[in-house]
């Protein structure tokens, strides 16, 4: 599996791929945070507080990661590939864990530098040191959870078509679902708004924002993650079949 892993990072900074994801979400994020005029800019709220950050990255991440994910599968099945790789001496899944983690540590290498912001908003506080580090903490981890769920979904689509801009679309209109569309369905039914919204990604990353690692948010994006590769192995099976 480590040989999928390193060939899967390899592939991204071997080709524009990998240095054109960090740079659209470094710079995308840094825009709107801290250029452009709205209800992102940081300096514009007057908190030293870093919710537009968590509230802004679900959503670039929602495009960047199915970008990623989409050459997975798809490119394998165009370049004629695919098979020679299940005949490779790993299990599916195997190289199934190893796509789905390529990705992730590519999308973790372009949040890590984020973490810069954590100090600058430290040094903004008045008095300095004034942010909420139990939240901010707890809205990492509720990233890396989202990024897992997001790479997984992807990582599916990409084995549903050998087209990638069918498994790019695909994969943003599911990851959009599972993250809003919850949240969506809420609102059109109120009666049954606590029960439909806890389906949803959106709901669980603001517990986690929160500050508190709740065991219920954890296993379901755990449970979210295991279904899509599950799915991805099982087309994999039926192609190798």
């Amino acid at each position: 599996m480590k040989s999928i892993v390193a060939r899967e990072i390899k592939s991204f900074f071997g080709s524009p791929i990998g240095y054109l994801v960090i740079a659209v979400f470094l710079i995308g994020n840094g825009l709107f945070l801290w250029v452009f005029e709205g209800e992102y800019n940081i300096l514009d709220s007057g908190f030293a507080d870093l919710s537009p950050f968590f509230t802004l990255a679900p959503w670039i991440l929602i495009f960047l990661i199915p970008a990623v994910t989409m050459r997975s599968f798809s490119d394998e099945k165009k370049q004629g590939t695919l098979e020679l790789l299940l005949t490779k001496p790993l299990s599916i899944w195997q190289i199934v864990n190893g796509k789905f983690l390529g990705s992730v540590l590519l999308i973790v290498m372009a949040i890590i530098p984020t973490l810069i912001y954590v100090k600058v908003i430290s040094d903004l506080g008045m008095p300095e040191d004034n942010i909420d580090m139990g939240s901010t903490m707890g809205s990492y981890f509720g990233l890396l959870f989202l990024i897992a769920a997001y790479s997984a979904i992807g990582i599916f689509t990409s084995t549903l078509s050998e087209n990638q801009i069918v498994a790019f679309i695909v994969s943003v209109f599911l990851c959009f679902f599972f993250y809003y569309g919850f949240e969506g369905l809420a609102t059109i039914l109120p009666g049954f708004q606590g029960l439909i919204s806890g389906f949803g990604m959106q709901d669980h990353f603001k517990s986690m924002s929160r500050g508190v690692i709740d065991t219920r948010d954890v296993v379901y994006f755990a449970s979210i993650a295991v279904l899509f590769l599950s799915f991805t192995v099982y087309n994999l099976k039926s192609i190798k079949s």
